[in-house]
């Protein structure tokens, strides 16, 4: 195993072994039109926070303003915005990547043993086993354990795919955080702990999103919205579309379609923040170990306020 598949070695201790989850209960105990009513009254309500009618409307305005947008083949580097720059740059529908504000955080100025010294006893739920292929199922593989533990599983180094914190709220990181307020809704933060390895497939969300990385480095790769038709997606949930395309690794018999996506890499250091807009696709891999947080607004996105798209009149 490489070096920057290790653990750093001040996280490193004797292993704990993890508590497995409760297994949900099966879905067929669950009658069809139960579950078609949770889920429509699910998007009622996403429609309801996002100030839009329907789910599927705004997911429709999101590609087809993206026919608009010009190719790209990188992702603009650009330094810190004020709000008003921020919103004016993604009226545009396109991702940039900003520097300098993230690095002013106080959890950026700390280093990784931190995670061992103040926070071990956090509690949190780690992907474990093969979730690439299960990442959109509601089966999933995961574990209750705390943050210490979790450090002493990675540390073992015994896995192909390492464990991998994703997604979770951790209010004890996010006091050392100062986000800022480019949006007028946003959903909390959620943060991503992980070594080298560690894998979010390819999905898009249908929410603005602002990620920044506090250590360590990912491979990101982004394909536009309307690029969906050459992705073979899934639906996960209404805002939540997977694909089963890995771009990392492309396999063009399974998916021939897929060679019409265009792909955009992207490297994200230290104390960046990635603007990703609402509808992209994107894919993330951390190439050392790696803390990462992100926001989703909660809103109608930047990218439909102009033009002859209006936040609650044409959706």
């Amino acid at each position: 195993m490489s070096v920057e598949n290790e653990v750093p070695p001040q996280l490193a201790a004797t292993p704990i072994p993890p508590r497995a989850l409760p297994l949900r209960p099966p879905a067929e105990f669950a009658s069809p039109e139960a579950a078609l009513a949770r889920k429509q009254a699910r998007e009622d309500k996403d429609a309801q926070v996002r100030g839009v009618t329907s789910i599927e409307a705004m997911r429709e305005a999101i590609k087809q303003a993206a026919r608009d947008l010009p190719i790209i083949t990188e992702v603009p580097r650009l330094g810190m915005l004020d709000a008003a720059a921020f919103r004016a740059r993604a009226a545009l529908g396109l991702p940039f990547l900003m520097r300098g504000l993230v690095q002013r955080w106080p959890l950026s100025k700390l280093e990784p043993d931190i995670l061992r010294q103040q926070f071990s006893h956090l509690p949190v739920r780690a992907r474990v086993g093969d979730y690439i292929n299960t990442a959109f199922a509601a089966d999933r593989a995961m574990q209750d354990m705390s943050m210490g533990q979790y450090l002493d599983l990675v540390a073992e180094g015994k896995y192909a795919l390492p464990p991998y914190l994703g997604n979770l709220e951790l209010r004890e990181l996010n006091r050392l955080c100062h986000w800022p307020t480019y949006f007028d809704k946003m959903g909390p933060p959620r943060f991503w702990v992980g070594p080298a390895g560690t894998v979010t497939p390819l999905h898009c969300d249908y929410d603005d999103n602002i990620f920044a990385q506090v250590w360590g480095r990912k491979r990101i790769f982004l394909s536009p919205p309307h690029h969906d038709a050459f992705l073979y997606p899934r639906e996960a949930n209404a805002i939540l579309f997977g694909s089963p395309f890995d771009p990392e690794a492309p396999d063009f018999q399974r998916f021939p379609l897929a060679r019409q996506a265009n792909m955009i890499e992207c490297l994200v250091e230290p104390g960046d923040m990635l603007y990703v807009p609402a509808g992209w696709y994107h894919q993330v891999r951390a190439l050392t170990f790696s803390l990462s947080s992100n926001r989703w607004a909660r809103a109608v996105p930047l990218a439909l306020h102009g033009g002859e798209i209006k936040a609650r009149h044409s959706l």
